[in-house]
């Protein structure tokens, strides 16, 4: 074969196989996702000695980031040891990561002089990582060098500077939250003509049932809501799944008064489907997302009290949610775990007081008493000493679950012992927690993999029903 074709070969096989990426990790990386270092596939990893340095600053207490940092420290041993002829020439990642990732670990060895623009002082651990990425840059011209953060700012620098950088996407569960699991469907209006054939329908306890097989029923999941509106309204939910089948099981109508939770009714079509969940014993995972108003808590407590105190089905209430910084200490303050967590428990009062409005009359000496029954019934604790516990018979209700991060959130969910009940609320628009983003979030990681399986169910509350004052201002303002 001549000289010219044997180059044209290499060029051809050099442009159908893309040149290895070379990501340089940003500290913030390593502590929010510290099994990071296997999730970059067949590419290659660098560790600059400032992120070495910063996991060094940060590993010291209790908090998540330095548990973090720490466990990124312990991974970073173990691939160093496995590293047989040195670290210079990369570390390969296959054995530590189980085939995770095939690429290979370079460490920062030699020093860098890089001149940074003099808007940018050295003396800050970030500029000296860009000033890595542009070192590496110059030196492998040929491979895609890519600096990965979670700090906005820092991925703004290196773009001025001319570097690439990215976002940390592996532990996003959803790309984009419009694609979140809702927990309902509107049927089209030709749905019972598309699926009259070979359909069945029988009633059983009160309740319609309609066995189905058609072009839609097999994009259906388990307990998702299905509703159509016209003359012949419909509101159901999916029971079975069996291949193209599915069964259909219509609601309890809890918008009417006779069907009331504690006094309360439902005011709209996804408040019926989160209380048809809450009110029922099979489902044991409930979750509930929405804005401000939506009566999310509201709902729940009333499916509590009504479930502890009327029917006897669990035990007692026990509260929780996320006080933001999370995994710090709950303070200083005098009083028992209850009275430090009372100033992050407002909503709790708040609807406490709706629903010992509706608890019948009786005067103030009935109110008060009831009051005190319902408080001796409804235990405040606080995450920071949920681990290693087991709630057995019991109502679990996780507020602010938007903040918590998927580890936490099994944690959480894990604690459930037999006949218990977790709720999950929260607002995914609403994130205070560093590093958490509305497709990272522990609640969308719950949503999304709870989908489909048949002892949970999931419903977006749409519309909210706290005021006409409420209502506007979350339109306009």
């Amino acid at each position: 074969m001549p000289a010219e074709a044997k180059t044209a070969s290499r060029t051809r096989r050099r442009k159908s196989e893309p040149a290895r990426k070379l990501f340089v990790l940003d500290t913030n990386v390593l502590m929010h996702d510290p099994t990071s270092l296997y999730r970059f596939e067949e590419h290659d990893l660098y560790v600059p000695m400032m992120t070495l340095e910063e996991l060094d600053h940060n590993k010291k207490g209790m908090s998540e980031v330095a548990r973090n940092a720490r466990q990124a420290s312990r991974m970073l041993d173990e691939i160093v040891s496995t590293a047989a002829d040195g670290i210079e020439s990369g570390i390969d990642l296959d054995g530590p990561s189980r085939g995770q990732g095939t690429g290979k670990l370079f460490l920062q060895t030699e020093a860098i002089d890089v001149r940074l623009p003099q808007a940018l002082p050295t003396g800050r651990g970030d500029n000296q990582i860009l000033a890595v990425v542009m070192h590496l840059a110059g030196s492998h011209p040929e491979r895609p060098v890519i600096l990965v953060s979670k700090d906005i700012n820092m991925r703004i620098k290196a773009r001025a500077l001319g570097l690439d950088a990215q976002d940390y996407f592996n532990d996003k569960v959803l790309e984009d939250t419009d694609l979140l699991y809702t927990g309902t469907r509107e049927l089209p209006s030709d749905f019972w003509e598309a699926h009259a054939r070979n359909m069945q329908s029988w009633k059983e306890e009160g309740r319609t049932y309609y066995r189905l097989s058609g072009p839609l029923a097999p994009e259906l999941t388990i307990n998702e809501f299905v509703f159509q509106n016209g003359d012949n309204p419909l509101q159901a939910w999916v029971k079975e799944k069996d291949g193209r089948s599915v069964v259909l099981e219509t609601l309890v109508d809890y918008s009417h008064h006779k069907n009331n939770v504690w006094g309360i009714t439902a005011r709209n079509r996804e408040q019926n489907f989160a209380l048809n969940l809450l009110m029922n014993p099979e489902i044991d995972f409930v979750s509930l997302l929405g804005q401000a108003g939506t009566g999310k808590t509201l709902l729940t407590l009333a499916a509590g009290l009504t479930q502890v105190l009327e029917t006897k089905r669990y035990a007692e209430i026990i509260m929780t949610r996320v006080t933001v910084p999370v995994g710090e200490d709950i303070g200083f303050l005098p009083g028992t775990e209850e009275e430090k967590m009372a100033p992050w428990m407002g909503a709790l009062e708040d609807n406490l007081d709706v629903l010992n409005g509706t608890a019948g009359e009786g005067g103030d000496w009935g109110r008060a008493a009831t009051r005190d029954l319902i408080r001796s019934r409804i235990k405040i604790k606080s995450l920071n000493f949920m681990r290693g516990r087991t709630f057995l018979n019991k109502y679990l209700i996780i507020d602010e679950a938007q903040n918590l991060t998927p580890k936490q959130m099994k944690t959480l969910i894990t604690r459930a012992g037999p006949g218990t009940k977790v709720v999950c609320m929260g607002n995914i628009a609403q994130i205070d927690t560093p590093y958490l983003t509305e497709g990272s979030s522990g609640l969308t990681f719950a949503v999304d993999r709870f989908k489909g399986w048949e002892h949970s169910g999931h419903i977006t509350l749409q519309r909210g029903e706290r005021s006409r004052l409420a209502d506007h201002a979350a339109e306009v303002l």
